[in-house]
């Protein structure tokens, strides 16, 4: 049952509230008195111990008056509004109740038909009021968690460093520290029988499929009312972050979370996911460690039932392995940049690592080296330098029960071709950049995510994000928000726009959102900011930035 406005009825004569409290149809109003007052002290004094919604109120009265009470309501912060009662049908009071922004104005004797409507008037405009500041507040909740999305892809790839300072900062600065975060990093295992169907999808067909598995992660967290983050890393895994908003979770917590989450997947979208998950919560600035800890430990040492702990304190157990994937990544970062000689050096180092294993048996060798092909084959995928009949090709050799000396030659040709199309790629990446530049300047009047800017370029997501991290020395976001806010900065400068129409102009359907990230970046409101550059002449009636 929806509970009923209040309303406060203010006059110093007695007859005036009793009549108004008999007569008003109130509860038809959706309204309750909640008091009467005979002047504008005892109006406060009630005020101060029940909200009230609505207040009629005398003009003239002993103690405090109609105006001054309602100056006070507002020097407070008050919301509610207030319809003034009068015999006196002076200007001068007029123009000082719309001063004070009081609703309406009704002369006495009352009639009571006139008030009955002004007040129903006066609610249902309350009423929108606050039910478009609840959808405000509700769109720029979401938009900070899409916002939060693009940073922590970021961050999770390590593309960017977060400081308290920072501008992606803006309406989120209490999630540096606090919360931390439950890491969980789902995988296909691509090496599996069950992934053999995979393999033959087109990259339609992948695509679709990746989509449907995050939107079955984030309809699981959603039901269970966990504050959530899901984020595709790369084709066929997922980083699931859950916001844990002070509580110490224990892993017996973080692996019924998991299993609940891998069960959804496994009925809804028919495949099995291997899990893994950081052994201790973690801070923003720490998930890019615990996402790289995790999704090496899965690579290597995936465990039978689907599901392991990564970076407690057996970690350094598995130094043999560390060094392997070391040198993996690195090999993979020369692959990336088409660097021929980083990716020889590379390669010789783990000829030297698999020929110096010492007492590690043949069989645990073999399997490290696989799985290390297999991260190699997916990373040179991701980034579009594995074409499709070498995918094939290479899938035949891991497939085959091949030996360590086997594993290492796929592993050198794969290399091979992924730094030759590395190096042609690097020729017309530059290009590819500017493509991408120029179609995101032209669209930063709108949402734009970084999957639309790579997919406009014809590439992958992660690859994407490193060539522009690399050609222009910021990431997407940073790059995105930083143009956004000059752009704001001329029109304010320049423009008697509203600070409403540039925040749109620049791709923020929310006032208030843009407000906050303009203020982290120049240190000053857009109101404040427009009459430092205007020399005062801000335009007229543009309200207060919130």
């Amino acid at each position: 049952m929806t509970q009923n406005n209040r309303v406060l009825l203010v006059d110093d004569e007695l007859h005036i509230t009793r009549n108004l409290e008999k007569v008003i149809p109130w509860e038809m109003l959706g309204l309750e008195v909640a008091g009467t007052a005979k002047n504008g002290v005892e109006a406060l004094d009630l005020l101060e111990q029940n909200k009230a919604d609505l207040i009629l109120c005398d003009i003239r009265m002993p103690v405090m008056d109609g105006l001054e009470l309602v100056r006070r309501i507002r020097e407070q912060g008050l919301d509610l509004d207030v319809i003034m009662l009068t015999g006196y049908q002076d200007f001068t009071y007029t123009r000082a109740a719309i001063q004070f922004g009081v609703k309406d104005y009704v002369l006495k004797p009352i009639p009571y038909d006139e008030l009955t409507g002004v007040i129903a008037r006066v609610m249902n405009e309350q009423r929108a009021r606050r039910r478009k500041a609840k959808d405000e507040e509700r769109k720029i909740g979401q938009m900070i968690d899409m916002a939060n999305e693009k940073i922590l892809y970021d961050v999770l790839m390590d593309y960017t460093v977060i400081t308290p300072d920072s501008l992606l900062m803006a309406g989120v600065e209490g999630q540096i520290d606090e919360p931390a975060y439950t890491v969980i990093v789902l995988d296909l295992n691509v090496g599996s029988e069950d992934a053999q169907d995979w393999r033959e999808w087109t990259a339609k067909e992948r695509k679709m499929w990746n989509y449907s598995i995050i939107s079955v992660l984030r309809r699981t967290l959603q039901k269970a009312a966990l504050p959530h983050a899901v984020i595709q890393t790369r084709d066929g895994e997922w980083c699931v972050l859950i916001q844990n908003a002070g509580e110490t979770l224990g892993q017996e917590q973080m692996a019924e979370w998991t299993r609940h989450l891998l069960g959804a997947v496994r009925q809804e979208a028919a495949h099995k996911l291997n899990a893994g998950i950081f052994a201790r919560q973690a801070a923003l600035t720490d998930l890019a460690a615990a996402y790289k800890t995790v999704q090496r430990g899965m690579q290597l040492a995936i465990s039978g039932d689907g599901l392991a702990f990564f970076g407690g304190e057996k970690s350094a157990a598995v130094e043999p392995e560390r060094v392997m994937w070391d040198t993996a990544e690195r090999l993979v970062g020369g692959l990336k940049r088409g660097d021929p000689d980083k990716v020889n050096d590379e390669l010789s180092r783990l000829a030297d690592q698999m020929q110096h294993a010492g007492d590690i048996p043949t069989e645990r060798l073999g399997a490290m080296l696989h799985f290390v092909a297999l991260h190699l084959m997916r990373e040179l995928k991701e980034a579009g330098l594995l074409p499709r009949d070498q995918e094939e090709v290479f899938w035949r050799k891991l497939d085959g029960r091949f030996c360590v000396k086997d594993l290492m030659a796929a592993i050198r040709q794969a290399s091979s071709v992924g730094v030759a199309r590395s190096t042609d790629k690097r020729k017309h990446s530059h290009r590819q950049m500017g493509d991408a530049k120029a179609f995101i300047d032209r669209n930063l009047f709108r949402d734009l995510s970084v999957e639309e800017a790579a997919s406009f370029v014809g590439l992958s997501t992660s690859h994407f994000s490193l060539l522009f991290k690399q050609t222009y020395g910021e990431t997407f976001i940073e790059y995105v928000t930083r143009e956004r806010m000059e752009r704001a900065k001329s029109l304010l400068a320049d423009t008697a726009l509203s600070v409403s129409q540039i925040a749109k102009e620049v791709g923020y359907a929310e006032r208030r959102y843009f407000t906050k990230v303009f203020m982290k970046y120049t240190g000053q409101n857009p109101s404040e900011f427009r009459t430092s550059r205007q020399g005062g002449q801000a335009a007229e009636n543009e309200p207060e930035d919130l």
